[in-house]
């Protein structure tokens, strides 16, 4: 899996999230604060979404999911455009962690048909952010990712991680408490035990959108992001993908 460096968001009472597609104004992206930047998603009702009746398979293109992620000009100022990728190596150290591994290690998801990602960095020591579309052109596909990644989860205690080269670090897998956005959210966290990245947490909420599965990713973050990230990411992807013409 190639990641922008990492993917934190930290949460504080600061900064308000406006989305473009929603008319918000854009904020000066090239500004670098001395504390952090935060993101704070204005709430909503948290009653999770049900699932959407089938209607037959849809199909995306990599500009309409492109378009429809979380960019630049939707964050607050002090992030930049993560261009910096590193690789994260994920290895299965028993058989039950091998599916999990796979997700991991993959570029977008299982029998995705077409992916888009996008990354951002507030700085050195982050946050970083990282949000994913994959089209599955059916909601009974998304539905079936999502029941994967979460008896692979359940299935697996450990994982090993190799940073950049570094010595492998053990990783602990836990479910969380997904964030109540999109349809049948389902989120994990690995937290490094012992090894070179001790203390590392890298949280990862999975939700559908239809017939499309979203992704959040965040390394090194605080309580709090994981929900304000994939609410905002929500939010705008909805506003495109239900639109007709994307």
């Amino acid at each position: 899996m190639k990641l922008a460096s990492s993917f934190p968001l930290v949460l504080a009472a600061a900064v308000s999230l406006s989305l473009t597609a929603c008319g918000g104004d854009n904020p000066d992206s090239s500004a670098r604060p001395s504390s952090t930047p935060s993101v704070v998603a204005t709430p909503t009702d948290s009653t999770p979404t049900e699932t959407p009746t089938e209607t037959g398979p849809v199909k995306r293109t990599k500009a309409e999911l492109t378009k429809a992620l979380l960019d630049l000009k939707d964050l607050p100022s002090g992030f930049t455009t993560d261009n910096d990728e590193h690789t994260l190596v994920f290895s299965a150290p028993t058989s039950k962690c091998k599916t999990l591994v796979k997700y991991l290690n993959a570029d977008e998801a299982p029998d995705s048909k077409v992916n888009a990602n996008s990354a951002f960095a507030g700085g050195q020591e982050g946050p970083y952010l990282d949000f994913g579309l994959d089209s599955m052109n059916t909601s009974k596909a998304v539905g079936k990712l999502l029941t994967s990644y979460r008896e692979a989860v359940a299935s697996c205690k450990k994982v090993n991680l190799r940073f950049n080269g570094q010595g492998s670090t053990s990783m602990e897998v836990v479910e969380l408490q997904a964030p109540e956005f999109g349809d049948t959210p389902f989120a994990f966290k690995l937290t490094g035990v012992s090894g070179p990245k001790k203390g590392l947490e890298f949280a990862t909420a999975v939700s559908g959108l239809g017939d499309v599965a979203l992704t959040v990713a965040i390394l090194a973050g605080q309580p709090g992001e994981l929900d304000s990230a994939t609410e905002a990411a929500v939010e705008k992807a909805r506003i495109v993908l239900e639109k007709p013409g994307g």
